[in-house]
């Protein structure tokens, strides 16, 4: 137990057997359940975590490959039956430092968050020794997501050292949220669209001997369309079906007024070639609805960032109500969780 709240470690494991010893040895006594998932590894990953003979493991055996995100998935839905009430994801690479655990717990245990994640780049120090190409690559990745699922105040998407309320994981659709390496993207524009309070914690990587399993070839194409497809979903949920927002007004007509300004500038320049034929009138037909979509869709994205849910529920987050909002599942017995609300509430 941590300071009254049963804590699961859900961990992710594909052919880790060099690893998955020590990260269930030097796992905090603290932590309630081990759950680790072995996402049909080809090495002794399941078998050396069973042989470390601690009585709070439990090994979970995919029969075929989920990917990350359906790893996590399974430890999720095993340690809430196990009774868990909040999951800390850590994976079986060790790159998690378990000393760290307590900083990222107290978020969501103490101050009426319902999700935290690490944060690997809170100083100029973070980026030492990392490629230029990476470091580029992550700014990009994260200015993405950030638009994506409406997070405008989180970094470093990709960090998987998470902790989250079983009350969140309850209300989420588990089985809509993307099963590979886009899992952690796709689950803060799920978060988003519930609007469960999240926040970054300051928390540095361990890097040793493990070999990463990313291929950009494959990964870039994928995370292009779940961003495109997040945002669109996330859209239409939050700012169009469950309440249609000034966003979702400014975004769409400024939108429209973009395209038509274009479409009649390509118009302008096609009959200036040659001999010009164009008016003055024509030239502001083009530049009016342009600059005017534009401003629009600026307005769009500055409300949608005041929109980010960034402020914890309460003080007493684990003691007061939590409200059921649309698209979350009815709550039984609910006078002991945290209410959620909106940010402009």
């Amino acid at each position: 137990m941590y300071k009254g709240a049963r804590i699961a470690a859900v961990v992710p494991a594909h052919n880790e057997e060099a690893h998955i010893g020590r990260v269930i040895a030097t796992m905090p006594d603290f932590v309630d359940e081990i759950v680790v998932v072995d996402d049909l590894s080809t090495d002794s990953t399941a078998q050396l975590a069973e042989d470390v003979g601690d009585a709070r493991v439990t090994v979970i055996r995919h029969e075929q490959n989920l990917g990350v995100g359906g790893a996590i998935i399974s430890g999720h839905r095993a340690a809430m039956a196990l009774g868990a009430d909040v999951n800390v994801v850590m994976a079986g690479d060790g790159q998690m430092d378990p000393r760290f655990l307590p900083t990222l717990l107290d978020p969501v245990v103490e101050d009426g968050y319902g999700f935290a994640k690490a944060n690997r780049f809170f100083s100029m120090d973070s980026f030492a020794g990392m490629p230029r190409h990476r470091i580029l690559g992550n700014i990009a990745l994260s200015f993405a997501t950030k638009a994506a699922s409406g997070y405008w105040h989180l970094f470093d998407p990709q960090n998987g050292y998470t902790a989250v309320r079983r009350e969140v994981l309850e209300r989420l659709s588990l089985d809509r949220i993307a099963r590979g390496y886009s899992f952690e993207n796709d689950l803060l524009v799920h978060l988003n669209i519930l609007r469960v309070p999240a926040i970054d914690v300051p928390i540095p990587a361990v890097y040793g001997s493990e070999i990463s399993g990313i291929r950009l070839r494959r990964v870039v194409p994928e995370m292009t369309r779940l961003m495109l497809h997040g945002f669109w979903k996330r859209f239409f949920f939050k700012y169009v079906l469950w309440s249609f927002s000034p966003i979702a007004l400014f975004l769409l007509s400024g939108l429209a007024l973009i395209g038509f300004g274009l479409a009649v500038g390509a118009w302008v320049v096609a009959h200036t070639l040659g001999t010009p034929t164009a008016s003055t009138g024509s030239v502001l037909l083009a530049v009016t609805p342009f600059l005017l979509g534009m401003n629009m869709v600026m307005f769009a994205c500055m409300m949608d960032m005041q929109e980010s849910p960034d402020t914890p529920i309460n003080a007493h987050g684990l003691t007061a109500r939590w409200a059921k909002l649309p698209g979350g599942f009815p709550l039984q017995d609910s006078e002991s969780l945290p209410v959620m609300r909106s940010p402009s509430e």
